[in-house]
């Protein structure tokens, strides 16, 4: 009986050092992502931008047709750059004031709304984006 009793405490301990192991592998997760975030916004700052500003930038440039043409729905960019709808409408609303991004009403369903890129948006991308790539490589690059 106490053979079976001390299988278990070793047991219970094993799965409690795999629990604390798990939870500081995702707390490094975490402590990276906040680093690099903090990494990007200040490089992308030099160029009037932040991270999330960027994301949305390259989300729309990814999928530009040769002619830079290309729009999602708010809903589309919402799912990709891992923000609420309402931040990413003040965001976009931002965008489009300093002229990097134009809204328009899709053509197949009133209620929505498309954000394309702009000409001034398509060549900040294009300026800014080694910039980003950078700070992606040094700061996960293992």
């Amino acid at each position: 009986m106490a053979a079976k009793k001390g299988e278990a405490g070793a047991e219970a301990e094993v799965e409690a050092e795999a629990e604390e192991a798990l939870v500081e592998q995702w707390r490094d997760m975490l402590a990276l992502h906040a680093r690099t975030q903090c990494e990007l916004d200040r490089a992308l700052h030099r160029h009037g931008l932040c991270g999330s500003d960027f994301e949305v930038l390259d989300v729309l440039a990814e999928s530009a047709a040769p002619d830079g043409s290309c729009s999602y729905r708010v809903q589309e960019i919402a799912e990709r750059v891992h923000l609420s709808q309402s931040a990413l409408s003040r965001l976009v609303a931002r965008l489009e004031k300093d002229g990097l991004v134009e809204r328009g009403m899709c053509a197949d369903d009133r209620r929505g709304v498309r954000v394309a890129l702009t000409g001034k948006g398509r060549a900040l991308h294009g300026d800014v984006r080694p910039v980003q790539r950078a700070v992606l490589t040094r700061m996960l690059a293992d």
